[in-house]
């Protein structure tokens, strides 16, 4: 009998390789992936729509396990005639007079350094963000995966290089906490099939 994993992933994550070393190991069982947004990356998996999920820190841990894999640069998204684009990296402080188009809460010490009152923009998906900062409006601050999966010829990205990196993890619920979650986690670590946990 087929069983399902199902293994969500946030905007950015690229669980392929993992993907593929799982169906190695289990070609009876499916492994389905699901893609997620940020702002869904905690609901799913405590709704059990998912087993487990690639998520961007941060989440609540409360009755999860979270186990760090990578870290990523973030990078500001402009329109492609922006002052940014002249330049090879920046620092937050250089956007200070800019429009931020993404929610502050998500860029440490934008609070500090913003010289202009922010216009009341919606809620958007970073998609949405990337379209604003194309037509010249505001800038993005997004992971550089983000910003990648949802480049467009009209934009650029530059890093921002006093901004800490944003943190990709592998979550599950702590009641999920099996023998198939632990070989996912194997796997994403890059323990063998014959290596222990550890």
């Amino acid at each position: 009998m087929t069983t399902i994993f199902r293994l969500g992933f946030v905007d950015g994550a690229t669980p392929d390789k993992w993907a593929a070393r799982w169906r190695e190991r289990h070609p009876r069982e499916r492994l389905e992936l699901v893609p997620v947004t940020a702002s869904d990356q905690e609901r799913v998996l405590r709704d059990d729509e998912v087993d487990m999920c690639l998520v961007r820190l941060p989440v609540a841990t409360d009755g999860l396990h979270v186990v760090r894999l990578y870290d990523e640069q973030q990078v500001v998204v402009a329109g492609l005639d922006h002052v940014v684009g002249a330049v090879e990296e920046v620092e937050l402080a250089d956007l200070a007079d800019e429009q931020l188009v993404t929610d502050p809460a998500r860029v440490p010490g934008w609070h500090e350094v913003a010289r202009v009152e922010r216009l009341p923009w919606p809620v958007m998906s970073d998609r949405e963000a990337v379209e604003v900062a194309a037509s010249g409006s505001g800038v993005a601050v997004l992971p550089l995966a983000v910003a990648r999966l949802h480049h467009r010829k009209d934009v650029v990205h530059r890093p921002v290089t006093d901004l800490p990196p944003t943190t990709v993890a592998l979550a599950w619920r702590v009641e999920r906490d099996d023998d198939r979650t632990q070989e996912m986690v194997g796997i994403t670590k890059g323990r063998t099939a014959r290596s222990s946990r550890g």
